[in-house]
């Protein structure tokens, strides 16, 4: 074995960084706090570069992207009152990148990703184990840090400056079983609040909303009742129980490293944690993922603190900019100036 890792967290970036580690011929321990894996959650979407970073960790995620994920190809952007307003570049990011973004459920991905993990058969996988950040991997040569927006690992070693930051949102997340086609997809955007629409699989479709003052799916259908079809019926034929609701946070300020001390780095939500907005939190933990074992296999334990120094060089510019991108979005969604932002809206060039 080329060293020993620790890798706090088993979400999507843990789990994708031990995969990665292993591969490199690394001893890799998982410590999760969570007493099962976490499969909550709905459709993730996984952009072209994020996809080639999955298919290069393992055959195995290759082969889920095949078998689970769905295209994601067409989408508008509608005000409330129906009017198109502009449409999602899918057509361009396929076009450059010679495949489509693909939607894929996230406990899907989750197993899959577990399932590859249990190829190698000696990964040491611990639930229910958490951990101080300062107690985690006392004799291992590398510290991943992937224990998402309340990270452990970043408060023990990084500071308390950047920390989660509410944004003044809630979000709601679902699933409906109600077949929707490329004209429904999409967004659309209100006054102060909007709905989006994908789909994540055969007659089901993923949905997300954002209202500033719905607590109660009743009022959450009630917010939504007047909009352009399907959201009414999104609503209507959808089960609250599987309802997530949750208040947006992102991690403020940008740290100005995503490594420390030559041995501790963080991948994820634990480095940039941000707003939904541009559907890339999944993306930037793969290639977070894909980046720093890359990094680590190239250098070895030769030279650790050169490795994690590469790494970071490679992604926390990257990943803050998609960061910072993402909240922009988001007051854009979630203005009151709603004339002035649907004419910029018009004048974006589409396809």
């Amino acid at each position: 074995m080329n060293g020993r890792a620790t890798v706090v967290g088993a979400g999507i970036a843990g789990l994708a960084t031990a995969i990665g580690l292993r591969r490199a011929g690394w001893s890799v321990e998982i410590l999760e706090r969570r007493a099962e894996p976490e499969r909550y959650g709905t459709a993730l979407g996984v952009h072209p570069a994020a996809q080639s970073a999955l298919e290069r960790l393992g055959p195995g995620l290759a082969a889920a992207l095949r078998e689970r994920a769905v295209p994601y190809r067409h989408a508008r952007i509608r005000s409330s009152a129906g009017r198109e307003l502009a449409r999602l570049p899918l057509e361009r990011i396929e076009r450059r990148a010679g495949r489509p973004e693909l939607l894929i459920s996230r406990p899907y991905l989750v197993d899959a990703l577990l399932a590859e993990l249990d190829r190698f058969g000696d990964v040491s996988l611990a639930f229910g184990h958490a951990v101080s950040g300062t107690e985690a991997g006392a004799g291992s040569d590398l510290i991943v840090g992937a224990d998402g927006i309340g990270s452990a690992v970043r408060a023990a070693h990084f500071g308390g400056r950047s920390r989660p930051r509410r944004v003044g949102t809630t979000a709601w997340i679902g699933i409906a079983d109600l077949a929707t086609g490329p004209r429904d997809h999409g967004e659309i955007w209100g006054d102060g609040r909007f709905f989006g629409m994908t789909p994540v699989e055969h007659g089901r479709t993923n949905w997300y909303a954002t209202v500033p003052d719905a607590v109660t799916a009743e009022e959450l259908r009630a917010c939504f009742a007047t909009w352009p079809d399907p959201v009414p019926r999104i609503l209507a034929g959808s089960d609250p129980s599987d309802w997530i609701r949750y208040d947006m946070r992102h991690l403020a300020p940008a740290l100005p490293s995503f490594v420390r001390g030559g041995r501790i780095a963080l991948v994820g939500d634990a480095a940039h944690a941000m707003t939904p907005n541009l559907g890339q939190g999944a993306c930037t933990a793969l290639l977070d993922a894909e980046a720093l074992t890359g990094a680590v296999a190239a250098r070895g334990t030769r030279d650790p603190a050169a490795a994690l120094r590469a790494y970071d060089r490679t992604r926390r510019r990257s990943a803050q900019r998609v960061a910072l991108a993402s909240r922009t979005l988001h007051r854009l969604m979630t203005t009151h100036r709603t004339r002035a932002r649907d004419t910029v809206l018009r004048l974006l060039p589409t396809g």
